[in-house]
C-alpha cells in the first residue's frame, strides 16, 4: 500500500524547532508536533514547496532549514500560482496570507493528501476549510486534508495520550503558581491576545 503524502507548512517546523515556553498552548502545539515527528512522520511522504525554504531562509531558522532539508520540495508551478491567486480573490484566504494560499495551491496541484498545520486562523478553520475546497474543486483540483499534527496521530491511544500530555503540563503551571487562581489568571491573561 502506498504512504500518503503530508505537505509540511512551516509553523509545524516552526514548532518543532521553537525554544521551550511557558505559554500553554505553545508549549502543548510544540510537544504535539515533536511527537507526531518523531512517532508519525514515517507514515508518510513528507513535502513541502519551494517557498518553505525561502520563508525560513528569511529569518534566524537554521534547525528550520534543516528539519525542511528532510522532504521533497515540490515545484510552484504556473497551475499552482493561478489556484493561489483564485483562493485569495475569493476569499478563501485573505491576500494578507497569500504564502498560505501558495501552500494550499501547490498542495492540491501536486495531488498531496494532506496538509498539515498549525495555521488555524487561514487555513485550519471552519470557515476556510469549505470555501478551500470549493475554489479548489472548481479549478479541478481535490483540496488536501488541512489538519494539525493531532489529527493526524494514527489513533485514539495516541489522542488519549496527547490529552494526558496536556493535562500534565496544566498541572505544572498551576504547581508553580501554587494553585492561586488569582496567580493563575494574572499568568494566562498574559497570553490571551495570543489566541
Amino acid at each position: 500500500m502506498d504512504r500518503k503524502i503530508v505537505y509540511v507548512e512551516t509553523s509545524i517546523v516552526s514548532y518543532l524547532t521553537a525554544r521551550p515556553t511557558g505559554d500553554l498552548l505553545a508549549a502543548a502545539w510544540q510537544k504535539i508536533t515533536a511527537d507526531w515527528w518523531e512517532t508519525q512522520r514515517q507514515r508518510f511522504e513528507l513535502c513541502a514547496s519551494e517557498v518553505k525554504v525561502g520563508e525560513a531562509g528569511r529569518g534566524d531558522a537554521e534547525a528550520l532549514v534543516r528539519e525542511l532539508a528532510q522532504v521533497d520540495l515540490l515545484p510552484v508551478t504556473a497551475a499552482a500560482d493561478e489556484l493561489a491567486e483564485a483562493l485569495v480573490r475569493v476569499g478563501a484566504v485573505p491576500a494578507t496570507a497569500a504564502n498560505a494560499a501558495l501552500d494550499v495551491a501547490v498542495a492540491a496541484v501536486h495531488g498531496v493528501d494532506y496538509l498539515l498545520t498549525w495555521n488555524c486562523r487561514h487555513l485550519h478553520s471552519a470557515e476556510a476549510r469549505p470555501v478551500i475546497q470549493r475554489i479548489c474543486r472548481e479549478c479541478g483540483y481535490a483540496a488536501p486534508e488541512i489538519c494539525t499534527p493531532q489529527e493526524l496521530m494514527g489513533g485514539a491511544d495516541m489522542a488519549d495520550e496527547i490529552i494526558e500530555k496536556v493535562w500534565r503540563i496544566k498541572d505544572e503551571i498551576a504547581r508553580e503558581h501554587g494553585y492561586d487562581v488569582g496567580r493563575l489568571g494574572a499568568y494566562y491573561r498574559r497570553f490571551t491576545n495570543l489566541i
